[in-house]
Order: structure tokens, then sequence, then C-alpha cells
């Protein structure tokens, strides 16, 4: 069975507030477990905490920016990329090139190219060409652990 793991972390800068910058992370991935001390947060889970920042992806119309972000990104199975945490403080997906001076929400997913593919599929004129539900990529290789 496919294993699919969320991992986020972001610094707390001095001039921050920790609560808005776990606000910005709950914000795209709710139902996060947080580890919060005073200069940064860990949080993990599985795929469901995806399910916001999947749909923000398409209320947003970032899929083709999304899946060119991943894809370069990706390694092996594991996904690596950063977020603008002002944006996300707003509830939107923003993806910066480099780190920012106040610092990046940094985000791993395991579970590979499937798991971009569900997230930001292929896009024909901003519309997907086809749609992968979540449930399969439990199915997709099988019984096979990722």
């Amino acid at each position: 069975m496919r294993t699919i793991e969320v991992s986020v972390y972001s610094s707390v800068r001095p001039t921050e507030c920790v609560e808005k910058v776990v606000s910005a992370i709950e914000k795209i991935f709710p139902g996060l477990i947080m580890d919060i001390r005073d200069d940064r947060i860990l949080a993990y889970d599985g795929p469901e905490s995806l399910k916001t920042f999947h749909e923000l992806l398409r209320r947003q119309k970032i899929l083709d920016t999304a899946r060119s972000v991943m894809l370069g990104s990706l390694v092996g199975e594991s996904i690596q990329f950063q977020l603008n945490k002002q944006a996300a403080l707003m509830g939107k997906v923003s993806f910066p090139p480099e780190e920012e001076p106040l610092g990046s929400v940094h985000v791993k997913i395991t579970g590979g190219r499937h798991v971009i593919d569900w997230l930001a599929p292929q896009t024909e004129k901003g519309v997907p060409i086809r749609e992968i539900e979540l449930e399969d990529l439990f199915e997709i290789e099988g019984d096979e652990d990722v």
C-alpha cells in the first residue's frame, strides 16, 4: 500500500507572532499535528491534510505552476517546495523562487509522482485532463509500499 506523508516546517522570526504563523500553515494544511516552539513550527500528518491545498490550486487556477514546481523538486518519492508565508496567512498559495527574508513555509510530501498527478494534474487550456481521487492513490501500484 502507498504511504503518503506530509511535513511542514516554518521558522518564526522575532518580529512574527507564533499564532499567525500557525494560522498560515493551518489555512493551507488544516489538521496537521503541530510541534510549536518559540522559533519554529514543525507539523505533520497524512494525505487528508492535503485536501485544502488540492482545492486551493484549482480555485486559484495555478495547476500548471504547482505541477512545474513539484515536478522540479521531485527526488525519488519526495517532493519539497516552499510557500510564501504572508500569502498562506491570507489562505492563498504562492510559490516563491527562493527562501524569503521573513522565511518561507517549507513543505515535504512523500508519495512520489502520483501525488503530484493528484494535486496538480496535467491540464489542457487550464482544465485538468484527468482527475485522480485521493483514495485512488492508495490503489496505484497495488500493495507495494512506497
